[in-house]
């Protein structure tokens, strides 16, 4: 099986390439982070402290989640219930930030994404995939952007969606997850030995789109 990995900070476009790059391929779409996005949801729907490890891992047996894969597409089930939508909110954002610096949860997801690896060709995009869930992945991309233009590109989905938002406050939070992702103390975002960095910083959606596919096909043909 061919896999490749993504990894990259919060808003660098891992998900809306990967998922397009996916579908061309004919490989199944994994996004990993809407599987924390729907721990940190089931964390908040709790009342709980994201940022208590003992209360989230608490929460874990009672939680089941499932996802359905296809051809460039992925739904994640939370104890039944269609949450991928529910799951791009940005307060759920920080709460799986939160949730990801915890052993118990990544442990929890590990066996899940690795054995969507095993049966399928796929492509993975996170924060640690091909550091730690994939380090053997065929191809290794860290996708990144500097957090002005991450910050930018945020607002312009969440204006889209008629969220009201401004970029201070996003800009504010990209930084805030940037530093919470890079230091935490399990398996933090840091670009692999053997990846290949590509920055997006100055370049638009279907350049970065097209610079994203070249450098794939170009180590898997």
């Amino acid at each position: 099986m061919i896999s490749i990995a993504i990894d990259g900070p919060s808003g660098a476009g891992k998900s809306s390439l990967a998922k397009r790059l996916a579908a061309e391929l004919g490989y199944v779409y994994v996004d990993t982070g809407a599987m924390y996005r729907a721990i940190g949801l089931y964390a908040l729907r709790a009342g709980q402290n994201t940022r208590d490890a003992a209360a989230v891992a608490a929460l874990l047996p009672a939680i089941r989640l499932d996802i359905r894969a296809g051809q460039g597409a992925q739904q994640v089930l939370l104890n039944g219930e269609d949450v991928t939508a529910a799951v791009r909110q940005e307060a759920v954002g920080m709460a799986a930030s939160d949730v990801s610096a915890h052993p118990a949860v990544r442990e929890f997801l590990l066996a899940t994404q690795r054995a969507l690896a095993e049966r399928s060709n796929v492509l993975m995009d996170g924060r640690d995939i091909g550091t730690v869930v994939l380090p053997n992945a065929t191809v290794k991309i860290y996708l990144t952007a500097t957090p002005q233009a991450r910050a930018q590109r945020r607002l312009a989905e969440l204006q889209a969606r008629g969220e009201a938002a401004d970029y201070d406050t996003v800009l504010a939070d990209i930084c805030r997850r940037d530093d919470q992702d890079t230091h935490r103390a399990v398996a933090p975002l840091r670009q692999a030995a053997d990846a290949i960095r590509l920055d997006t910083s100055d370049i638009g959606l279907e350049e970065s789109y097209q610079l994203l596919k070249r450098t794939v096909l170009a180590h898997i043909a």
